[in-house]
C-alpha cells in the first residue's frame, strides 16, 4: 500500500460516523413505508450515472412496486411473449408497455447499465476497504455495521422477489411450463434491479467506513430516498416505496388484519411472523377448533392456527398429556401430522403480576428436547448440565 493509498485511508476513517449511528439510518431507510422523495431520487440516479461516466437518462419511470417495475424489465428483455404464454399477465405486459411508452422498444430505451452503475464502483469500494482493514478487520466492520442488517434486509428481499414470481402463476388453464417460465423470467427481473433501500445492509458498511461521499453517493441518495430500480442507457426504472410495512419484535413482517407489505398498486405480502399466509386467512380463524388445526394440510398455516388458538387452549382441548415434569417446568409435545412435533415448555413466572397473580408461559423448544429442564436451559442459550439458576426468573 502506498503512502497516499495510507493517508486517504486515514482520512476516510476519520470522516465517517459511528456505526451505530449508521445502523439506525440505514435501518429506516430500508423499512421506509413512505412516499419516495422522486426530486432527491432523481438527483441521485443522475449522480450514480455520472460517477459511471454516463450522461444521465433521458427518462426516470416511476412504478409504483417491485412486480410493476419487473414486469417492465422482463419487457425490455424480450420476454413479452413468454409472460403472456402464462395466460395471466396479459393485463400486466399490457400495463409495462403503455409505462415505457416509446421506451418499451429496447432500442430506443438502450442496453442495462447495471453493471457500470452499481457493480463496477461498488466492488472498486469493496475492495479497497477490504484490502485496507485486512482479513479481520473487514468482517468485523461488517459485523458491526450491515451484518446487523443483513439477515432481516434479505429475508424481506427473497419474499418481495418469491412474490413478483407468483404472480405469473397459477392459473389452472395455462400450461405448467408456461407459468413455471413467466414465474422464472418476472424473478430473474428482480435480479436485475438496483436494490435501492433494501442495498441499506451494505451500504451501512460503507458509510461506516466513511466510503460515501466518492462513487457510491448517488447510489446511497436514490436508496435513502426510493425503493428498488433498474438503470438502462436513457431510461431508468425507478420504484416507489411500501405504503405499508408491519414487523414483529424480531423484524419478521407479522400482521393479523391486512398485509404485512403493500405498495401502491395493491402488490402485497400477508404474513405471519414470517410465515406467508393467504390474505383472508387470519380473518378465516373467528371459529377456529383444535379439530380444524389437526385437519389443516399445510403445515405451516397450521402453525399459525396453533399460535393464534393458544397453545394452553389447544392442550386442554386435546386433553394432551405432559411428556415430562420437574421442578424447571412442564414439557408437552403436540403431534401433527406430515410435520414435526411442537415441543413446548411450561413455566411459571417466579415474579407476581401487579394483582399477584403468576403468569404462566409456553415457550417453544427444539423437538428433540426431552425434559423440562433441558427445555428451559435451552432458552437461556446452555445445556441442560449446565442450567443451575440460582434463582428462576
Amino acid at each position: 500500500m502506498t503512502t497516499e493509498t495510507v493517508q486517504s485511508e486515514t482520512v476516510r476513517s476519520e470522516t465517517a460516523r459511528p456505526a451505530h449511528f449508521v445502523v439506525g439510518d440505514w435501518q429506516s431507510a430500508a423499512f421506509a413505508a413512505v412516499p419516495a422523495d422522486r426530486s432527491r431520487a432523481e438527483a441521485g440516479i443522475a449522480a450514480a450515472y455520472a460517477a459511471a461516466g454516463l450522461p444521465a437518462p433521458e427518462r426516470v419511470l416511476w412504478v409504483p412496486s417491485p412486480l410493476r417495475g419487473a414486469v417492465a424489465a422482463a419487457v425490455l428483455a424480450g420476454h413479452e411473449k413468454a409472460l403472456r404464454a402464462a395466460g395471466t399477465m396479459d393485463d400486466r405486459v399490457d400495463e409495462a408497455l403503455a409505462d415505457l411508452g416509446e421506451h418499451a422498444d429496447s432500442a430506443r430505451a438502450g442496453a442495462s447499465v447495471r453493471d457500470d452503475v452499481r457493480t463496477r464502483p461498488w466492488e472498486t469500494e469493496r475492495a479497497a476497504a477490504a484490502s485496507g482493514l485486512g482479513a479481520r478487520g473487514w468482517p468485523r466492520a461488517w459485523a458491526d455495521s450491515g451484518g446487523l442488517l443483513w439477515d432481516q434486509v434479505q429475508s424481506l428481499v427473497t419474499r418481495v422477489r418469491n412474490a413478483v414470481g407468483a404472480v405469473a402463476a397459477p392459473d389452472p388453464d395455462a400450461a405448467i411450463g408456461a407459468q413455471d417460465q413467466a414465474a422464472a423470467l418476472l424473478r430473474a427481473a428482480t435480479l436485475d434491479a438496483v436494490m435501492g433501500q433494501h442495498d441499506a445492509p451494505w451500504l451501512a458498511l460503507f458509510e461506516s467506513l466513511g466510503r460515501l461521499d466518492g462513487p457510491l453517493s448517488g447510489l446511497a441518495e436514490v436508496a435513502r430516498n426510493a425503493s428498488w430500480w433498474w438503470p438502462y442507457e436513457r431510461l431508468a426504472i425507478c420504484c416507489e416505496r411500501p405504503t405499508e410495512l408491519y414487523r414483529d419484535e424480531p423484524g419478521r413482517l407479522h400482521r393479523g388484519d391486512g398485509p404485512a407489505l403493500a405498495y401502491p398498486d395493491g402488490f402485497a405480502l400477508h404474513a405471519w411472523r414470517g410465515m406467508p399466509i393467504p390474505p383472508d386467512f387470519v380473518a378465516s380463524l373467528t371459529d377456529l377448533t383444535a379439530d380444524r388445526i389437526l385437519h389443516e394440510d399445510n403445515a405451516e398455516l397450521r402453525r399459525v392456527m396453533l399460535e393464534i388458538f393458544g397453545y394452553d387452549r389447544y392442550l386442554a382441548d386435546t386433553g394432551a398429556k405432559p411428556v415430562h415434569q420437574d421442578e424447571t417446568g412442564v414439557l408437552w409435545s403436540i403431534d401433527l401430522p406430515d410435520d414435526e412435533p411442537v415441543v413446548m415448555v411450561e413455566v411459571v413466572n417466579s415474579t407476581p403480576e401487579p394483582d399477584g397473580t403468576y403468569r404462566t408461559y409456553y415457550l417453544r423448544v427444539p423437538p428433540a428436547t426431552r425434559t423440562a429442564r433441558e427445555g428451559v436451559a435451552w432458552t437461556f442459550g446452555v445445556a441442560e448440565a449446565d442450567y443451575h439458576p440460582e434463582k428462576q426468573t
